[in-house]
């Protein structure tokens, strides 16, 4: 892509991240009418990323959707755009929780097709690969932690239908308490593994130029970064709770195992 194009995409991307802002405070629970400006910047921001398209399809003489980071930037901009049309038209502001993250990570993704110099100083690349995995690990302990919740919560169901429940299940946290356990720390993972992903694509895209996206680990990452929205998007949106979404944290869990597995190799990266 051309200069001035990437500088577009990467307003729109910042522009995004407003909307990402406005995802986590929704899952926190602490949002104080940050939707509207959100809604506002996301608007913009597809103002700024069809600029970028056009002016890369001018420059390139055909249709930008060659390669990966012009497909992925076209994505980003068509669901951009429709997710403004459905909202204009039905409301659905729930859909910002999933349609936000994602549209950003896209964007993100596709603002990094032009390689940049090496890292400044060898302490800064150690030190921002590992704010990468610690946030990486904290997330997965938030993960496990409410993959166990949904497992305790699972139990109790069983029981609370029997006629004769075993004497330790009224030891155990009511149900309801479980169902908030598990959309807290849901939250909490989600925050965190959106975070490790954006800081691990910028380390690998400058560590490993523009055919970063390549690496198995990073395909991995975004796998399971995709699972955990689908599972916010079904939590929020949709209203799973109860038993699905018990279930949901299970499956999630086993997915996350695989890139749990992947990124113990980055621990040869940091000398």
């Amino acid at each position: 892509m051309a200069e001035m194009s990437i500088l577009w995409l990467r307003v729109a991307a910042g522009l995004y991240s407003l909307g990402l802002i406005d995802a986590i405070l929704t899952l926190m629970r602490r949002r104080e009418q940050l939707f509207r400006a959100a809604l506002w910047a996301v608007s913009i921001a597809g103002i700024f990323h069809l600029v970028s398209i056009v002016e890369q399809g001018v420059i390139i003489g055909h249709f930008p959707a060659n390669g990966f980071y012009e497909s992925m930037s076209l994505c980003a901009f068509l669901i951009t755009a429709l997710f403004l049309f459905v909202y204009w038209r039905y409301r659905l502001e729930s859909l910002g929780v999933f349609i936000f993250p994602l549209i950003f990570v896209m964007t993100l993704v596709a603002s990094l097709a032009r390689p940049v110099s090496e890292w400044p100083s060898q302490t800064l690349r150690n030190a921002w690969l590992i704010v990468h995995v610690v946030l990486v690990l904290v997330g997965y302990a938030a993960l496990l932690f409410t993959a166990v919740a949904a497992v305790v919560y699972l139990f109790q169901e069983r029981e609370l239908k029997r006629k004769k429940p075993h004497g330790f299940y009224y030891k155990l946290p009511a149900l309801g308490t479980l169902d908030d356990l598990i959309s807290k720390s849901m939250a909490i993972g989600f925050v965190l593994i959106t975070l490790a992903i954006i800081a691990g694509s910028t380390w690998a895209f400058v560590e490993l130029g523009t055919g970063w996206i390549a690496d198995p680990k990073i395909a991995i990452s975004f796998v399971t970064w995709g699972i955990w929205l689908a599972m916010v998007c079904l939590r929020v949106s949709a209203g799973w709770r109860g038993r699905k979404a018990a279930i949901m944290a299970i499956a999630a869990l086993g997915g996350s195992a695989v890139t749990w597995a992947a990124h113990v190799q980055l621990q040869s990266l940091v000398r």
